[in-house]
């Protein structure tokens, strides 16, 4: 009957996340699922935060309640241009920060959960449609946090979330160049070796070459043969370190203690070191080093209309494509390489799969508990990467630009430079000491 119906649905978003997907995916994990509806629900952020940056709908947003009030006082006379001004700017620092909370929440009750026979385990995997009205709660609150302060001080919230999450997707990289050797390897070992050694060689000659083009280019548009120095410094410390992790990544030593390490991990990590110098340097405030800078007035000149649309630059755009990556890839990883499984906290890869061929034909199309013994996956790790994910994306959509104290125009600070180029370094720190990690250590079990 019609009202059966209605209580099956019901139970269904009320209930646990494989009622939600059974249907489409045949055999799927408990924690795979659960992973995958959180991460749904960072992208509806997202996606929100894109309309929201949009020049027409931007104008639009000052009939929002409490949104633009008080800012009079600071403005004087233009109080209505100069507030549709950043409109855009502050609505998406406010859907971060609600993103962030939401996350946050969720990592704070999910402490220390072991397996899902904790009772906490029944709201992380179920319950979808009340935490979706949660979601919504805090985006509605965070619209009426009043301006003062908040949008300075936020900012640096994002910075530190950011510089976090592009090591993240660093080590996510890591892992899944070493999860596509591993596959190209085994499959060489079964069948046309030199077919996939070939195919091994020209990804990696792509990804070298790309690098290099990447650093002419960068020479070419974002130095001048004199001046711009730090953009200088930057490309030729990253182009010397990058050849370093190449030469120790093939290093007999390093074969020896880690078969699997090899050039395709190096260059798609040089690949992603050379994206974060071109968004680094993207962001450098002085005009002659930086063909890209935007510097928006808040008194609705010329220069503001122009440069109204801010975050398609094409490092943004880039920037938003690696991250819906790493985060879908967050969802659905399960690693066998030790050292990273170590770093997100997740267990074995063929742990928690178990079962026999029989045992799968009877899950086909239901999603089954994998939990029961203990967890895929670390809870809160898991909620605090999508945390600095959340705060990543807020910075990428608004370019790093924070609005000048005085509320008059939208600059790129140092700050932001530092904080890019940095995040770099560490990260190609981090490479190398998964490298060499096996032989500095040799009495810890990597394996």
């Amino acid at each position: 009957s019609a009202m059966g119906m209605l209580s099956l649905q019901v139970s269904c978003l009320c209930g646990s996340a494989p009622c939600l997907l059974c249907g489409c995916c045949p055999s799927t994990k408990n924690s795979t699922i659960s992973r995958l509806l959180f991460t749904f629900f960072l992208f509806l952020g997202t996606l929100v935060s894109i309309i929201m940056i949009i020049p027409g709908v931007e104008k639009e947003l000052h009939k929002l309640p409490g949104f633009c009030e008080g800012s009079g006082s600071v403005l004087g006379v233009q109080t209505h241009i100069n507030c549709g001004s950043f409109l855009g700017h502050k609505a998406v620092y406010r859907m971060g920060f609600a993103m962030a909370t939401f996350f946050f929440l969720f990592a704070l009750i999910m402490v220390c959960v072991r397996s899902s026979k904790d009772p906490r385990a029944a709201v992380q995997n179920g319950f979808w449609f009340f935490k979706f009205l949660v979601l919504v709660g805090i985006v509605v609150g965070a619209f009426y946090i009043p301006d003062g302060a908040f949008t300075s001080v936020w900012f640096y919230f994002g910075v530190v979330g950011s510089f976090l999450f592009i090591l993240v997707q660093l080590i996510l990289l890591i892992d899944f160049a070493h999860s596509w050797s591993q596959l190209w390897l085994r499959n060489a070992a079964e069948s046309n070796a030199k077919g996939w050694y070939a195919a091994f060689c020209i990804i990696t000659f792509i990804f070298y070459a790309a690098s290099i083009a990447a650093v002419v280019l960068l020479y070419v548009y974002y130095t001048k043969p004199e001046g711009c120095t730090e953009g200088k410094v930057f490309i030729s410390i990253n182009l010397i370190l990058c050849l370093i992790v190449s030469v120790v990544s093939i290093l007999p030593k390093i074969q020896d203690a880690q078969p699997h390490s090899g050039l395709l991990q190096a260059s798609l990590i040089t690949l992603y070191t050379i994206f974060i110098t071109w968004s680094t340097l993207a962001n450098v405030p002085t005009q002659t080093c930086n063909p890209t800078l935007l510097v928006r007035n808040g008194t609705g000149s010329a220069m503001a209309t122009q440069s109204l649309t801010t975050w398609w630059d094409p490092p943004s755009i880039v920037g938003l494509v690696i991250f819906i990556f790493c985060t879908l890839f967050i969802s659905i990883r399960s690693s066998d390489h030790p050292q990273v499984n170590k770093l997100m906290m997740t267990e074995e890869g063929a742990a928690g799969v178990g079962g026999d061929a029989g045992d799968t034909e009877s899950r086909l199309h239901h999603a089954y508990d994998n939990e029961q013994d203990g967890v895929a996956y670390n809870y809160t790790f898991f909620h605090l990467c999508l945390l600095l994910a959340s705060l990543y994306i807020m910075m990428t959509l608004t370019n790093w630009y924070r609005p000048d104290e005085s509320f008059q125009v939208l600059t790129s600070p140092w700050t932001a430079v530092w904080v890019k180029i940095c995040s770099s370094w560490a990260g190609i720190l981090l490479y190398l000491w998964t490298l060499v990690a096996p032989l500095l250590l040799p009495d810890r079990d990597f394996s």
